[in-house]
């Protein structure tokens, strides 16, 4: 059963007051109950087209990747099945699955461990291309994350809807932030805002790997540069995955201002952001609520066991 296009559009936008500031929300969280965020507006294109000899996507990235779930729940929509790689497979989320992976097997998903490739030389994508692809037939694959030319269609949607928002609130000069893994999304708004000469400025973050990573990620889809977002870096060299008190504490914080965000992405750019409003005050900021938080329900007991919270 397809879901209707009209459902994956014009998801409202919020004010919100945090650390003294004012904030908009584009609130992409709402997008679906089934599909919803950043990767719904990527894998939109594979969601809306026909595709009738595809049986099989495959994927890879993490256990409790967003991806995952949303891969999970694309191939659930379109009558296929889910082949999703990982490196390695934690025992304990084995023996008692949670979050985006629990999601994923309920819906059906093939998650395949493929035994550390990593520590032998080869990447998990590199091991895809060479060992497994070229043995499939019917099968859709998407790159880690969504990053693929595919993406730009329902990024692109959500950049119109973003301008129209501007143009009927006559707000000139807006800010656009959000935080990248492979920065997929970040790039085709700003492409789109670049290409049409609309006053609308891309910022984010890197949050997988350093900005250098997230430049190689935006080179991969785009060759001009005056496409790219502008990266806004941390001062600090923060560790993906890993557990910081700031993180939980911004994170916190969020939520007690009425909002809540998930646990990998967002404490970073929301960080980075306040720092940015208390340098440029005046500017008008919308921050993109792309989702993912449904990964909390492994991310928050780590926090909590870690500080000791019950």
């Amino acid at each position: 059963m397809l879901i209707a296009p009209s459902l994956l559009a014009q998801t409202p936008v919020q004010s919100f007051e945090f650390g003294g500031y004012h904030f908009y929300l584009k609130r992409d969280d709402l997008l679906h109950p089934q599909f919803s965020g950043n990767k719904a507006r990527k894998f939109r294109y594979f969601l809306e087209q026909e595709l009738p000899d595809i049986q099989l996507l495959v994927g890879y990235g993490s256990a409790q990747a967003n991806s995952l779930y949303s891969m999970a729940t694309l191939a659930a929509l379109k009558g296929w099945h889910l082949q999703f790689y990982v490196d390695h497979l934690p025992q304990w989320l084995q023996q008692s699955p949670v979050g985006n992976y629990q999601a994923a097997l309920a819906l059906g998903a093939d998650i395949i461990a493929v035994g550390g490739k990593e520590k032998y030389g080869i990447t998990v994508e590199q091991y895809l291309r060479e060992s497994i692809l070229p043995t499939l037939s019917a099968a859709l694959y998407v790159p880690e994350g969504g990053r693929c030319q595919a993406a730009e269609y329902g990024v692109r949607q959500l950049a119109q809807e973003i301008h129209e928002w501007a143009i009927n609130q006559k707000i000139a000069g807006l800010k656009l932030f959000l935080p990248s893994g492979t920065g997929t999304t970040a790039l085709y708004l700003s492409k789109y805002f670049y290409e049409n000469k609309i006053d609308i400025e891309v910022l984010t973050c890197a949050v997988v790997g350093g900005d250098n990573y997230l430049r190689q990620q935006f080179a991969m889809l785009c060759n001009d540069e005056l496409c790219y977002p502008r990266i806004i870096s941390s001062p600090k060299k923060y560790h993906f995955g890993k557990l910081y008190p700031e993180f939980y504490q911004i994170w916190q914080q969020l939520a007690k201002a009425g909002v809540t965000f998930e646990l990998l992405y967002d404490p970073l750019a929301w960080l980075l952001l306040l720092n940015y409003k208390q340098q440029y005050p005046q500017q008008t900021i919308m921050y993109i609520h792309q989702g993912g938080l449904l990964g909390n329900e492994s991310m928050l007991p780590r926090y909590r066991r870690k500080f000791n919270e019950t």
